[in-house]
């Protein structure tokens, strides 16, 4: 178990977009990622609002980490994307990857992305921010390449796509936050550690 006087600060996620977005902006934490079963949990909540999704699992695997270490604050995320009515999950293979990005293709679709803070094994404070991104109507060829060229990385994401790599080349237009597309409304959240004292204000 991780101490209190050796950890303030526990991010729940494996996510190594997360993990640079904390770092590049000065925060100074640990990594434990979460053992939640995602689609366990999806599965139970049944036919539910995307935005609620994503803020119950982000607050499932905060306070899933907050049961395992002495910390004082663990911030756990999640980030669902919405087509219509459908909502995605990570690919599984290539496959998969390959079907989701050509149902992407010329769409608008919705990035739903919630950060959660647990504060002395409470959650504190729960904030979702939502971004639209329109795909470009790319070719089969392309995503084909793509795929190629992105390899493993592909299904680390929702979507099969990060903003900050070649994904970028499959979209058109985003309308909202950039850190929100990576999967963490970094704004709110540093504002929320600064009134928590965590960061120098």
């Amino acid at each position: 178990m991780l101490m209190a006087d050796q950890v303030g600060v526990v991010l729940a996620s494996a996510s190594a977009a997360r993990q640079n977005l904390l770092r590049s902006a000065g925060l100074k934490f640990d990594v434990l990622p979460s053992n939640v079963d995602e689609v366990a949990v999806r599965d139970a909540l049944g036919d539910i609002d995307p935005v609620d999704i994503a803020e119950v699992l982000a607050r499932a695997k905060a306070e899933d980490v907050a049961r395992r270490v002495d910390a004082r604050i663990v911030i756990g995320a999640d980030q669902i994307l919405a087509l219509g009515d459908g909502v995605f999950s990570k690919p599984a293979d290539m496959a998969e990857a390959r079907a989701q990005l050509l149902s992407l293709k010329g769409r608008r679709h919705q990035l739903h992305s919630a950060v959660v803070i647990v504060r002395d094994d409470l959650v504190s404070w729960v904030h979702v921010d939502t971004v639209d991104v329109t795909m470009r109507d790319y070719s089969a060829e392309f995503v084909g390449r793509y795929l190629s060229a992105a390899g493993d990385q592909a299904l680390s994401s929702v979507g099969c796509y990060q903003l900050e790599g070649p994904g970028v080349q499959l979209i058109e237009k985003v309308a909202g936050d950039y850190f929100t597309v990576l999967g963490l409304p970094l704004l709110p959240l540093l504002a929320e550690l600064r009134q928590m004292n965590v960061l120098e204000s």
